[in-house]
């Protein structure tokens, strides 16, 4: 069986282009996140908010994030991604979250593959009210769970490279140190 953490590969154009494995479609309540042992989603939690995820999230394969899990993704595409396909996406910013104390990168993305989104290159494209309700729902979805998050402004793709890179090496070497993930 192929574990979509640690088998995919994560693409050719790092960090620019990657593939995006994805765990929440958008328009989804519901938080499925990887099941490290095994490769598969599981269901984590209903959202305790009136909220929907707003983009397809997912993470990139073989990347290990400063929150120890895989480096997170919102890949922006017309339409709901079915969780565990494989989307092709491209950076266009990075939003950075304070999460329970940790630093909680998510790669701002565009589906390669979608017509209507593929010509974004920077998130400061996209109307100022999509990037609003982005940021907006990291805010809110945890209020009634009694968590508070900090979340900063999105900045350019740029910014997104180095942690790419980053989470790819971090990822490398736990897997040569004999890790468990």
């Amino acid at each position: 069986m192929t574990h979509a953490w640690h088998d995919v590969t994560p693409g050719e154009n790092l960090p620019e282009e990657f593939v995006t494995v994805i765990e929440i479609p958008r328009g989804s309540s519901i938080k499925y996140e990887l099941d490290k042992p095994t490769g598969l989603l599981k269901l984590d939690r209903m959202l305790y908010s009136a909220v929907y995820y707003p983009a397809n999230y997912g993470f990139i394969p073989q990347t290990l994030a400063e929150d120890d899990d895989p480096l997170d993704v919102l890949v922006l595409c017309q339409e709901a991604v079915d969780p565990l396909t494989l989307v092709r996406a491209r950076a266009i910013g990075l939003m950075t979250m304070i999460d329970s104390g940790k630093k909680d990168h998510k790669i701002l993305a565009v589906a390669v593959d979608d017509p209507e989104f593929n010509s974004f290159t920077e998130a400061k494209q996209l109307p100022g009210h999509r990037l609003a309700i982005l940021r907006r729902f990291f805010q809110d979805y945890k209020q009634l769970e009694g968590k508070q998050v900090e979340v900063e402004e999105f900045e350019p793709a740029a910014a997104a490279y180095p942690i790419i890179q980053q989470s790819l090496e971090s990822y490398s070497e736990a897997r040569r140190r004999g890790f468990k993930m």
